[in-house]
């Protein structure tokens, strides 16, 4: 197959949505596929285009097989709703010519990610004219976060957006997210059952495992044997919440046997630094290669997710799947019911979102329990193995990939057979 990768984000090397887009490619190309992607130069999630990449090129590269095509797009230097929707509306205006120079090269699917749609407008034309199969990928719901945070305002506003998202997920041959709850979401917005596939992030359980002797990096921090270690490791944005993390900081700072250590980079970095100013146990890190990441993930003794109220059931945090396949316990915000809440449940602790004191309860109680922490933890790597080794979730996605562009080549030749 002819694999055509559409999305801002492309970063094997990091973590959330470039780094599973870039493995995916990377995946496929192995496969024996024919992968293309087009994408912008890495500029997630510092929110800065990293050297030796400029923001105002275009530039073709190959990379472990696949053919990358960066466009130019526009970062502000500090994020706003309005700054926001700009900077993704330049990705969608400056990519849409590379999507067309792929008129040649055929593609059988273009594979679209969400966020951003701004560029499903041009992915659906071009898969409409040239015969493609159109697959649409949500990671984020990113216009119900948008006005759930207030990014996006207006009821009539709102009754728009969404009329337009919904016409435009009515158009793809297929759409896929992460979770049950997500795909429930996307029934709601009018994406039938048999257009609909589960996608679930992944993680690769071999790279990242329960580590059996000291991290590297407690040693880098000079936390002791005898400290638990609460972790955050992530995207440090305003969908997070994390200014709850300071709040426990400040809560804990007299228990000498607990260390934060909070590892990311992001618009919110700078304000919990500021929360945690003066606090002998807290450190905070910059986010680590992929080859590190089983030692950062090991550092710890709990994993803590926290997320806003108000975006908590609209995204399936893609860091769940290292802290799970880390074999350690996590403690989550989230409300009763959801997927999240469903899933952590099973290996750690659930507290109600924006609730410090029920937070600091949770780390209090598992830092002073290892034996509960060895039993969540176990019960996390069980999850892990069942439900999210790479291999079998990239698998399957293979073989809805072949289903969906034989169908097409098929309805094709059906369609000269009869004219």
């Amino acid at each position: 197959m002819k694999i055509l990768i559409y999305g801002i984000n492309y970063a094997p090397e990091l973590t959330g949505i470039g780094k599973y887009s870039g493995e995916m490619a990377e995946w496929l190309a192995a496969a024996g596929h024919e992968v293309r992607v087009i994408t912008a130069p890495p500029y997630y999630p510092e929110w800065e285009v990293q050297a030796p990449y400029r923001a105002g090129r275009y530039l073709r590269e190959q990379r472990n097989g696949v053919t990358v095509l960066r466009a130019p797009l526009w970062v502000p230097r500090k994020v706003s709703g309005l700054k926001r929707l700009v900077h993704l509306a330049s990705f969608a205006l400056t990519s849409a010519p590379l999507l067309f120079t792929q008129w040649r090269w055929k593609p059988d699917v273009v594979w679209v990610t969400e966020p951003p749609l701004f560029c499903t407008p041009a992915a659906l034309a071009f898969c409409r004219l040239r015969g493609a199969a159109s697959w649409l990928h949500i990671q984020d719901y990113e216009v119900d976060a948008a006005f759930a945070l207030g990014v996006l305002k207006g009821e009539r506003s709102k009754r728009a957006v969404l009329a337009l998202e919904r016409w435009l997920m009515g158009r793809f041959t297929r759409v896929s997210t992460i979770s049950q709850r997500m795909m429930e979401r996307a029934r709601s917005k009018g994406v039938a059952d048999a257009r609909l596939v589960s996608l679930p992030n992944w993680a690769d359980i071999t790279a990242i495992r329960p580590l059996e002797r000291r991290s590297r990096f407690r040693e880098q921090l000079g936390i002791r044997d005898d400290q638990v270690v609460a972790l955050y490791s992530g995207n440090m944005g305003g969908k997070q919440g994390l200014e709850i993390l300071g709040d426990c900081a400040l809560a804990l700072r007299e228990r000498d046997d607990i260390h934060f250590v909070f590892c990311g980079s992001g618009p919110a970095r700078e304000t919990l630094e500021a929360r945690c100013a003066g606090l002998p146990r807290v450190s905070f890190m910059n986010l680590q290669p992929v080859e590190a990441l089983g030692d950062l993930l090991g550092m710890a003794d709990i994993h803590l997710l926290p997320q806003r109220a108000d975006a908590a059931d609209l995204v399936m945090p893609s860091k769940l799947t290292g802290m799970l396949s880390s074999g350690r316990p996590v403690i989550a915000t989230a409300h009763e019911g959801t997927e999240l809440a469903t899933v952590v449940s099973r290996c750690g602790v659930v507290v109600p979102p924006e609730d410090p004191e029920a937070l600091v309860n949770a780390i209090r109680t598992l830092a002073s329990a290892p034996e509960l922490r060895a039993q969540f933890g176990l019960a996390a790597r069980a999850y892990a193995e069942e439900h999210l080794d790479q291999g079998a979730v990239l698998r399957r996605f293979e073989s809805a990939l072949e289903r969906v562009v034989k169908h097409g080549a098929n309805a094709a030749a059906e369609r000269v057979r009869t004219s």
